[in-house]
C-alpha cells in the first residue's frame, strides 16, 4: 500500500460515513485532478479513475477501506471528529455556493435591509471559533486546497457576499453548474482589467450622465426616461459588444423599453446627437404619423477591436416587454441569412425593467421558447435594469417573489446580481455569462442593481411615493464620480484628467456627431448579403398582382410527388384515407379540398424559391385535422415532411407545432417576418378568437409599424372563423377587430371561399412587390365540404378574386331584383337554400377581401343587376360585431343610389355566439331565410 494510501487509510477519511463528501473530491478530480491534494491524486490514480471511470465501485471500495480501517471504528479519535468537521466545512462551501448571494452588498443606496442567513453561520454547521485555525480540504473552491477555515471563510466572503450575488446552484445540469462554479470563483470576488479598459469604462459612464445633463439642461421638463443611476449599462453594452465581437459574433440586436433608451441610441448605437436634438425640437416630419422619439430603433455598424459589428435596436412601443418575442423572431431570420447554424454570429440582447420582468406574462412565454426547438436562438442576454422601484410601486407591491429575476429560474439561467455603482463587476458578470451562453446556448440573466434618480419621467415627482429612497438619492454621487474616486485612489487618474474627459464629451455633443466610432465604409442602412432589401417591395397599389397561376402539368407533377414520395410509410387509418383522397385529386379524379389547395400552394412557392415557415399550436396536422404537412409513421412514430422532399433547388419550409401560447408566438413570427420579407412566414390560431391573447402585437406592431416606425412585415395570420354551433370562443375570429385597426391600406383582410382562392391568395403574398400583413379568416365545416372545392384548372389557370359573383347559370341577370352580398361559410348556406327552395331572382356576390375594400370590383358586380331593387349584406355575426360596422359605408359607395342597402345578422349580442347547438341551429336558419327574404322554417 503506498503511503499516500496509508495516510488516508489513518486518517479515517476513507470511512463509509464520508462517502457524499469523497464523492464530490471523486468528480472533481475526474474534472481537474490538481483541485484536490496530493494524497487523493495518487489514490485516484491508483484506481485508475478517469472520465470513464464508473463512480459506484470506487465508492464501494471508500466503503470497503473505510470498514477495514481501525481508525474508522475509533468513535472518541480525534480524527473521527477531524473527518466530521470537514463535512461541515463542505456543507458550508455549499451553503455559501447557494445562499451567499442573500447577504453581497449590490444595492448602491444601502437600502436593501440585512437578511439574517443562519446557514452561514459556524453554529449551523456546528463548527465553532475554536476551528478557525484548523486546515480543512477546501476541494478546489474558490481555488483553494487545504486551507485554515478562517482563510476558507474570508475567500468565500470576499467571492459570494461582494459586489455580485450569485444564483447558479439551481442550474440543475452539473456539467455547466460547474463551468459557472469554476469560472466564478476564480477572480474571488475582485475582476481584474487592465488601465485602458478602466478608463474605457471611466469614459462611457461620463458619456452616459453627460448626455443626459446635456438633455436635462436643454430640454427642460421634456420627456427623456433618464437612465441615470444605472449608467453602468452604458459600459456594459460597450464591454459586451467588444468581448463578444473577438468571438465571431457580428451582429447584436437590442430590445429594451424607454428607460435609458435614448443614452442607448446615442452612446451605445451610434445616432447622432443632432438627429435627436431635432426630434426634441419637433423638426422631424413625414408622411407617417411617427411615434415618440423614446419608441424609436435604430441601426448602425460600429468599430471593434475586432472588426465592424452590426448594431440594431428594435422599435418598441409603450407595452414594455412585448419586444422580447419580436427581437428573437428576428434574430432567428438573422441567424438564416447568415446561415448561422451554431447561432454564434448574431446575438439577442433584452434589456428589462425590474417591476415588468417579474410583471408582465409574455416574459414567461419568451422564456418558453428559448429552447423549443422552432424558436431557439441560441441563448439571449438579459439584463434587468433594477431601479428597485419599476414605476412607482414598491417592491413588496410589485412582485411575490425575493428577486424580480426569479421567472429565469424555469428555464436554470444563471442569475448574477449586481452593484451598479461597480462597473468592473457588472462588465465581469456579463462577460462571464456572455462567455456561458457561448458554451451552452443557454439564456443568461444579469440583475443591474441600480436606482432612478428622477421620477418615472422627469415630471413626475418620486417622493410622493418613496420619500426616504430619494433623500438617499439626492445626496448619493452619480457612478462616473464614484468610479472616478476609485482610479484615483488607485492612481490610475487624476481629478483633472476626469475632468478633461467630462468636457471633451461635452464638445463632442456640442458639435452634434456621432460619439461612437461609426465604419465609415459601412453606413446605416448597408445592403449587405445579410440583410432584408426592402426596397423591392415598395409598391404601394394593391391591385397590382402578378400571375399567381401555376402550369397545370407541373402542379400535377408535384402533386403525386407529396403522396407519393414516402413509399411505405405506414399511417394512421384516417390520415392514410386522407392521402389516398389525395392521390387521387392529384390524378384528377378528385377536385381539390382545402388542405390540398393549400399544401400546393406551400409547394408551388417552394420551388419558385420562397421559404415557408408555419407555426402554432398543432399546425403540422392542423387543429381540424386538415394539413397533414408532417405524417407520422403509425408503427414507429417517425415523422416525415413531403415538402421538404420536392426537389434539390427547392427552398426550405419549417412547420413548427408551437408552445401553448398566443401572445409570444405571434411575436416572434413577426420579428421573423419583418426580418424576411423574401420568406412566407403564417402563425395560425387553433381557434380565430385566441389571437385575442396576441392583441398587443396586432395593435401595436401588426396594424400600425410601417405608420408609426416605417417597419414592414408581411406576417401571414390564419384564424380558423365560422359559426358552427361550437359556442361564443370558437366561433368567431373577432372579424371586426382587425377591420377596426384598417385604414391607409395598412393590412389585408381576406374571408376566401373556395381553395382555388387560398392557393392564389398565398401565392400573391409572395410574388407581388407588396409586403402587408395578411389577415384570413379561414374554414372549419369548408374544410371537408363537398361544395368549397376547386378543380385542378383553378388553381392552374386562375388568380385571386376579390369578389366573386354569381356562378349559378340559371341566375338570369335582368331577373335579379335582389343580390345578397356576403363573405365565408355563410355563403355555402345561402347557395344551399336557394337552390332547394329554387330561388331564381336572387343573385349572391361574395366578398372574398374585405380590406382594403374592392369597391370598383363590387360596383362592377352590382351593376349586372339593373333591376334589383332590395341589395342586402348578410354576415353569420351579430349585428355589432363582423363586418358590417366597419364596410357598410364602403358597402354603401358601391351600391349607389338606386338600389336599398340593408344588414341581415343575428341581433347584436355581447357574446360572439350562442352556447347551445339549438339556438344555433334557429339562429342560422333565421339568418338564411332572412337574407333570401322567405320564411324560416
Amino acid at each position: 500500500m503506498s503511503s499516500t494510501l496509508q495516510e488516508l487509510k489513518d486518517t479515517s477519511a476513507l470511512s463509509g460515513a464520508n462517502a457524499a463528501y469523497i464523492e464530490g473530491l471523486y468528480e472533481q478530480f475526474l474534472e481537474t485532478p490538481s483541485s484536490v491534494s496530493e494524497a487523493w491524486q495518487s489514490y485516484f490514480s491508483s484506481l485508475g479513475a478517469n472520465h470513464d471511470t464508473p463512480r459506484g465501485p470506487v465508492l464501494e471500495q471508500f466503503i470497503a477501506l473505510g470498514k477495514q480501517s481501525p481508525m474508522a471504528m475509533s468513535a472518541g479519535s480525534g480524527n473521527v471528529e477531524l473527518e466530521r468537521c470537514q463535512s461541515q466545512v463542505t456543507d458550508l462551501i455549499n451553503d455559501y455556493r447557494r445562499l451567499g448571494h442573500l447577504r453581497c452588498s449590490v444595492d448602491p443606496l444601502g437600502l436593501q435591509p440585512q437578511i439574517d442567513v443562519p446557514e452561514l453561520a459556524l453554529s449551523y454547521h456546528k463548527l465553532s471559533t475554536a476551528d478557525l485555525n484548523t486546515e480543512f480540504d477546501a476541494a478546489g473552491a474558490c481555488g483553494m486546497g487545504r486551507a485554515s477555515l478562517k482563510a476558507i471563510i474570508a475567500t468565500l466572503d470576499k467571492t459570494y457576499c461582494g459586489s455580485i450575488g450569485a444564483e447558479i446552484m439551481h442550474v440543475t445540469d452539473s456539467i455547466r453548474r460547474k463551468w459557472l462554479l469554476k469560472r466564478f470563483e476564480a477572480i474571488q470576488g475582485k475582476p481584474s482589467f487592465s488601465l485602458e479598459q478602466k478608463l474605457r469604462m471611466l469614459s462611457k459612464l461620463i458619456a452616459a450622465q453627460g448626455l443626459e445633463k446635456y438633455l436635462g439642461t436643454k430640454y427642460v421638463g421634456q420627456k427623456r426616461f433618464s437612465i441615470e443611476g444605472g449608467d453602468t449599462l452604458i459600459p456594459m453594452m460597450d464591454a459586451l459588444t467588444s468581448h463578444a465581437a473577438s468571438f465571431g459574433v457580428n451582429e447584436i440586436v437590442v430590445g429594451m423599453a424607454h428607460r435609458g433608451r435614448l443614452n442607448m441610441l446615442v452612446n451605445y448605437l451610434g445616432k447622432a446627437p443632432t438627429t435627436l436634438f431635432d426630434e426634441f425640437e419637433g423638426k422631424v416630419q413625414d408622411e407617417f404619423s411617427g411615434d415618440v422619439k423614446y419608441h424609436k430603433g435604430f441601426s448602425s455598424n460600429v468599430q471593434t477591436p475586432s472588426g465592424v459589428m452590426h448594431l440594431s435596436m428594435a422599435y418598441n412601443p409603450s407595452h414594455l416587454e412585448t419586444v422580447d418575442p419580436v427581437v428573437e423572431g428576428m434574430v432567428r431570420a438573422k441567424q438564416w441569412r447568415r446561415d448561422d447554424t451554431e447561432r454564434q454570429q448574431v446575438l439577442p440582447v433584452l434589456l428589462h425593467g425590474d417591476a415588468s420582468f417579474a410583471g408582465q406574462g409574455v416574459v414567461q412565454e419568451t422564456f418558453n421558447l428559448s429552447q423549443v426547438e422552432g424558436s431557439t436562438t441560441g441563448g439571449t442576454v438579459h439584463i434587468v435594469i433594477n431601479n428597485q422601484i419599476g414605476f412607482t410601486t414598491d417592491v413588496i407591491d410589485s412582485r411575490s417573489t425575493r428577486y424580480c429575476t426569479d421567472i429565469a429560474k424555469m428555464v436554470d439561467a444563471p442569475i448574477l446580481h449586481v452593484n451598479g455603482d461597480d462597473p468592473e463587476a457588472c462588465v465581469f458578470a456579463l462577460q462571464l455569462l456572455y462567455d456561458y451562453r457561448r458554451e451552452f446556448k443557454q439564456d443568461i440573466v444579469i440583475d443591474l442593481v441600480c436606482y432612478r434618480r428622477h421620477g418615472h419621467n422627469e415630471a413626475d415627482e418620486p417622493a410622493m411615493t418613496q420619500p426616504t429612497m430619494y433623500k438617499v438619492i439626492k445626496k448619493h454621487p452619480v457612478p462616473y464620480l464614484v468610479y472616478s474616486e476609485q482610479l484615483q485612489q488607485e492612481g490610475l487618474v487624476s481629478a483633472e484628467q476626469v475632468q478633461q474627459m467630462v468636457k471633451d464629451y461635452r464638445a463632442s455633443l456640442d458639435q452634434g456627431k456621432p460619439v461612437v466610432e461609426i465604419d465609415s465604409e459601412k453606413s446605416r442602412g448597408d445592403k449587405s448579403p445579410y440583410s432584408p432589401d426592402w426596397d423591392q417591395y415598395s409598391e404601394t397599389d394593391w391591385r397590382k398582382n402578378p400571375e399567381t397561376n401555376f402550369g397545370k402539368k407541373q402542379l400535377l407533377a408535384i402533386a403525386q410527388k407529396i403522396t407519393q414520395a414516402f413509399g411505405d410509410f405506414p399511417l394512421q387509418p384516417q390520415v392514410a384515407k386522407l392521402i389516398a383522397n389525395r392521390e387521387k385529386m392529384a390524378k384528377g379524379e378528385l377536385p381539390i379540398d382545402w388542405g390540398f389547395a393549400e399544401t400546393l400552394a406551400y409547394a408551388s412557392l417552394l420551388l419558385d424559391g420562397y421559404p415557408v415557415r408555419i407555426s402554432g399550436e398543432d399546425v403540422q396536422r392542423g387543429t381540424f385535422g386538415h394539413r397533414h404537412a408532417t405524417l407520422h409513421n403509425f408503427e414507429t412514430g417517425d415523422s416525415y415532411m413531403p415538402l421538404a422532399h420536392l426537389g434539390p433547388k427547392q427552398a426550405p419550409i419549417w412547420i413548427y407545432n408551437s408552445i401553448l401560447s398566443e401572445y409570444a408566438v405571434m411575436g416572434f413570427e413577426l420579428g421573423y417576418a419583418s426580418a424576411c420579407p423574401e420568406s412566407l412566414v403564417i402563425w395560425e390560431a387553433q381557434f380565430g378568437d385566441f389571437a385575442n391573447g396576441a392583441q398587443i402585437i396586432v395593435d401595436q406592431f401588426l396594424s400600425s409599424a410601417e405608420q408609426k416606425w416605417k417597419q414592414k412585415s408581411g406576417l401571414v395570420l390564419f384564424l380558423p372563423h365560422g359559426y358552427e354551433g361550437q359556442g361564443p370562443e370558437h366561433s368567431s375570429a373577432r372579424l371586426e377587430r382587425y377591420l377596426q385597426l384598417c385604414a391607409q391600406h395598412n393590412m389585408q383582410v381576406c374571408v376566401p371561399t373556395t381553395p382555388a382562392q387560398v392557393f392564389h391568395m398565398l401565392r400573391r403574398q409572395m410574388l407581388r412587390k407588396l409586403r402587408k400583413p395578411l389577415i384570413v379568416m379561414t374554414p372549419k365545416s369548408m374544410l371537408r365540404s363537398h361544395m368549397a372545392v376547386s378543380p385542378i384548372e383553378d388553381l392552374a389557370e386562375g388568380k385571386f378574386l376579390p369578389v366573386i359573383g354569381e356562378i349559378d347559370s340559371d341566375i338570369i341577370a335582368d331577373k335579379v331584383i335582389r343580390v345578397v352580398m356576403c363573405s365565408g361559410k355563410i355563403y355555402y348556406d345561402i347557395l344551399s337554400k336557394r337552390r332547394d327552395v329554387g330561388i331564381t331572382n336572387t343573385a349572391i356576390v361574395r366578398i372574398e377581401q374585405i380590406y382594403p375594400f374592392p369597391d370598383q370590383e363590387l360596383a362592377a358586380q352590382l351593376a349586372k343587376y339593373p333591376n334589383a331593387v332590395n341589395v342586402v349584406w348578410t354576415q353569420e355575426e351579430p349585428r355589432n360585431q363582423g363586418t358590417w360596422y366597419s364596410m357598410r359605408h364602403n358597402m354603401l359607395a358601391a351600391v349607389g343610389d338606386k338600389q336599398n342597402l340593408s344588414c341581415i345578422s343575428r341581433p347584436a349580442s355581447a357574446a360572439p355566439a350562442g352556447g347551445y347547438m339549438s339556438t344555433h341551429v334557429k339562429r342560422q336558419k333565421q339568418v338564411v331565410a332572412d337574407a333570401l327574404g322567405i320564411v324560416a322554417e
